[in-house]
This record gives structure tokens, C-alpha cells and sequence, in this order.
């Protein structure tokens, strides 16, 4: 279920505002566009960000379909893509998992530069430095949602859009909790439902963590060796 863990609200008010300040400048969420992006199936977004959250590597599909050069990804806070038709609640969720490194799927809709939207299905990695055992980054995967999932996690959202806008994240979680224990599941076991997300899947999503951990073996191994 969800974590009790509490965040600061001013936290999660900073991580919504249409300017994102970094630090030599700001950042301007483009206006959203109800049009989607078709991903293809058979291609992977991947990214790399620092604990903070913030970007420092992005496949070639990440930075294609998110519509921004490389150079205005590298150095940007990831939830510069955050659509507004995300709750914060599912954010935070994501978070304690991520934080307690446990591993979470999850449904998110995000914002690209042009203002079209496109859904994933995304899987996260924590990337710990063995010496210290800190989280120094976390690698996240995703590939294209599907269909039926999204029209049934939409009227989820939206619902808890709209009890946000009124309670705050406080409220959106309380009927999260609701909505969850009526069912008799967990997040995860929601969305496993409403993806089907099948033996495949999982295994596809094992099989890109595995052949990443593997490359950055190999680079480890090369620089020893130069």
C-alpha cells in the first residue's frame, strides 16, 4: 500500500510550478496540446537522473519523443515532462519506493516539448555505490502503455486531480488508500490488472536493467584497464 511517510507540502508545490529554477535559469513548461505521441512497442525510453531528480543521461527514443535536445535535457529536473494530468500523489508513491529502493511500475502520462502528451508503463532502478551503500542516481525504463490501462487509470487520476485541487495531496491519498483497500489491492497489483502486464513484460523490464548493469561493467572494466 502507500507509505505514511510524510513530504513537506512546499516540497511538492515547487516540483508543480510552470517555472522550473535551475541555476542560471528558468525553465517554462510548454502549454499542453490533447494530442498524443504513437510510441513504438518495440522501441525503450531510458533515462538517468541524479538522486535529486535531476537529468544526466537520456536515450536516443527519450530525447525524440520528449521532442528536447540532449542540451536542454542534461542539468533539467525530470519532472520538467511532468504533465499537470498527473496527480502528486502517484509522485510520492513513487518516491518512498524509490527512496526504501524498492522497485514500483507505474502508469504516467507525460508532457513533451511541442505540448502533446505520451503514456508509459515505467520501471526505476537505484543505482548504490557499494562502498557507501548512499543512492547515488536511478536509471528508469519505460515503454508504451497500454491502451485499456490508460482509460481506466485516466478516470483514476482525474479523480484524484480533482480531490488535490480541493484537499491537497493529504486528501488524494486518503481516497487512493480507499480506492485500493475496496478492491483488496495494492498500487502495484492495480496496475499489474489494467496493463495485463504479463510474464513478458516483466521479463523485458529485468532483461534492460540486466543488459545496462552489464554495459556499465564494461565501461568500469575499460577505464581500469587504460
Amino acid at each position: 500500500m502507500l507509505a505514511s511517510k510524510k513530504y513537506p507540502q512546499q516540497q511538492f508545490t515547487n516540483q508543480f510550478k510552470t517555472e522550473i529554477d535551475t541555476e542560471d535559469e528558468i525553465f517554462i513548461r510548454p502549454d499542453p496540446v490533447d494530442k498524443e505521441i504513437w510510441l513504438d512497442p518495440k522501441k525503450y525510453i531510458m533515462s538517468k537522473t541524479c538522486p535529486k531528480g535531476i537529468i544526466e543521461y537520456g536515450n536516443e527514443y527519450f530525447v525524440e519523443i520528449s521532442g528536447y535536445k540532449e542540451s536542454e535535457l542534461i542539468g533539467r529536473p525530470h519532472n520538467m515532462i511532468r504533465h499537470p494530468d498527473m496527480p502528486k500523489i502517484i509522485f510520492k508513491l513513487m518516491w518512498d519506493r524509490l527512496e526504501s529502493r524498492k522497485n514500483i511500475y507505474a502508469l504516467v502520462k507525460n508532457l513533451s516539448k511541442s505540448g502533446r502528451y505520451y503514456w508509459v508503463l515505467t520501471d526505476f532502478d537505484a543505482k548504490v555505490d557499494k562502498s557507501t551503500n548512499e543512492t547515488v542516481g536511478y536509471f528508469a525504463y519505460r515503454r508504451s502503455a497500454p491502451k485499456n490501462a490508460v482509460k481506466q487509470i485516466e478516470k483514476v487520476y482525474a479523480k484524484l486531480i480533482e480531490i488535490e485541487k480541493e484537499r491537497g495531496m493529504d486528501g488524494s491519498e486518503k481516497y487512493l488508500l480507499g480506492f485500493l483497500e475496496e478492491r483488496g489491492q495494492t498500487y502495484d497489483q492495480f496496475i499489474d490488472e489494467i496493463t495485463k502486464n504479463s510474464s513478458f513484460v516483466k521479463f523485458w523490464f529485468k532483461a534492460m536493467k540486466k543488459f545496462f548493469s552489464s554495459q556499465k561493467h564494461e565501461r568500469r572494466d575499460q577505464t581500469s584497464l587504460s
